[in-house]
């Protein structure tokens, strides 16, 4: 049994949740504070991890037998846990892209399954949804769930 067979995708609060997220992906691409792909997020993490405020590892049903790619997440969610960084895993791939506005035309698509939100060392930016995704993983962990789940919905 999946964490996604255990965790409904359509309870309300998953979708408030799912709503935060989409806000604060749109507000940190737009603030050029989203940094996208498993490798350029080890090399942001490695450097200045404290600038980081949440990650977003995200995958479908089609990555779940990537051994590699399952590697990778263990990693980044270990150094997570140890630098205090929320962790969220995310399902719904074509609806991250689509929020993402990706592939850009012309341009190749990029790795979506690692993304980092990084915070300016002020607190100039602050954001309601992200509070709201930082409430869920705290009250997650409170659960013993250490990497909580959300499903991004098709719209």
């Amino acid at each position: 049994m999946t964490l996604e067979e255990l965790v409904p995708c359509d309870s309300s609060k998953m979708q408030a949740v799912s709503e935060a997220v989409e806000r604060v992906l749109v507000a940190a691409q737009r603030q050029d504070r989203l940094t996208v792909g498993v490798y350029e997020s080890a090399k942001l993490m490695n450097v200045d991890p404290d600038s980081v405020v949440l990650c977003l590892l995200a995958t479908d049903e089609e990555d779940e037998g990537d051994i590699a790619l399952q590697i990778h997440f263990t990693l980044i969610q270990a150094f997570c846990c140890d630098n205090d960084i929320h962790i969220l895993r995310v399902s719904g791939m074509q609806r991250l892209a689509a929020i993402l506005g990706e592939p850009a035309p012309g341009a190749e698509p990029r790795d979506l399954h690692c993304l980092l939100v990084t915070n300016p060392h002020t607190d100039a930016w602050k954001s309601q949804g992200l509070a709201e995704v930082a409430s869920y993983c705290a009250e997650s962990r409170d659960k013993n769930q250490w990497v909580p789940y959300v499903c991004l919905q098709e719209r």
